[in-house]
């Protein structure tokens, strides 16, 4: 008997089905690694996506972008260093610790699965809009409550490479990180914690992911506080609820996370700056904390906690995994 992986099918998410499910092909039973893996892919996801990317990264961080011990930088595209020595690491992390964990651990059907929310674009025009517009400005408003409503106009530069640069960052912070994250987690955290419950695990793990980061360039290193890295996991929870929100209602469309994600990042790197000049790195970093946790209080509140999910804010009993069989009990 095996259960399935969680697919979320149709307009919304159910959050009803059992966690750390199986799709045919997987022996939940095997022993070694592998079998540990199908026991608990969470875990191993999160593990391998840390170690990945944190090692990956380390170069980057003991390189003069970062705490200078080794005498050598790394080549600068695009005015950065990041683009070089930040997304490798970024794509050996979430999005190939997805891939891996989900073949080990359900198959080539759950591979499939995990793939089939690639293909879920076609979703109602508005979302698009929505995330593409709705964004910028909700972030524009809170830059005019924290700059004491001065912004200077836009550059026309600016409005020119803006939905290009958007591109940009679909195609590589998104597709490095939202597969993971959104395509693989959250939908195995949310049955498992519920649709609020599995955002506050997702959000702090996503922020502590990129705790490397804060020592080097990408983290305003060497001028970065405890303050700042609070701030970011806090952003990133925030961040986490306002996406399950979207996931949820858009039936888990993978491509809408990545735009989403893209937006916040667009914006953050190449207009705030130019609209508001006066603020600094940790006014814009409050200024995204300010947006994201209004909305998601907004969210919360409105939605009951749910997020568009049909199933509960939180899950009060956890499905167990039976010591006799090593199957799942039917979900209550």
């Amino acid at each position: 008997m095996t259960a399935t992986l969680p697919t979320g099918n149709g307009p919304r998410a159910t959050g009803s089905e059992p966690p750390d499910a199986q799709l045919p092909g997987t022996e939940p039973r095997s022993r070694g690694l592998r079998g540990a893996i199908a026991r608990h892919p969470l875990t191993a996801f999160f593990l391998m996506a840390f170690g990945l990317s944190w090692l990956a990264w380390t170069p980057y961080v003991l390189s003069g972008s970062g705490l200078g011990i080794l005498d050598f930088d790394f080549p600068i595209l695009l005015g950065t260093t990041q683009l070089t020595g930040v997304l490798p690491g970024a794509y050996l992390g979430p999005i190939v610790s997805a891939l891996v964990i989900t073949r080990i651990a359900y198959g080539r059907a759950g591979v499939s699965a995990w793939f089939g929310r690639f293909k879920r674009w076609r979703v109602r025009w508005v979302w698009y809009l929505g995330v593409i517009t709705g964004v910028p400005l909700a972030l524009t408003l809170a830059g005019l409550l924290l700059s004491g409503g001065h912004p200077q106009p836009p550059a026309v530069t600016l409005l020119v490479v803006y939905l290009p640069m958007l591109l940009l960052q679909v195609i590589t912070t998104g597709l490095a990180e939202e597969p993971g994250w959104r395509d693989f987690a959250l939908p195995l955290l949310q049955p498992r914690y519920g649709a609020l419950g599995g955002s506050l695990v997702l959000g702090p793990l996503w922020g502590c992911w990129h705790l490397p980061l804060f020592l080097t360039s990408w983290g305003n290193w060497p001028d970065v506080n405890l303050l700042d890295v609070i701030t970011f996991i806090l952003t990133a929870m925030s961040i986490c609820v306002a996406m399950t929100w979207v996931f949820n209602r858009t039936g888990q469309s993978l491509p809408l996370q990545m735009i989403l994600h893209a937006s916040i990042n667009t914006y953050a790197t190449i207009v705030w700056g130019s609209i508001f000049p006066g603020m600094d790195h940790a006014m814009v970093s409050r200024g995204i904390l300010l947006t994201f946790a209004s909305a998601a209080v907004i969210l919360v509140v409105v939605t009951r906690g749910r997020l568009g999910s049909d199933g509960p804010a939180f899950v009060r009993r956890r499905v167990r995994t039976t010591s006799s069989t090593g199957q799942l009990p039917p979900a209550a």
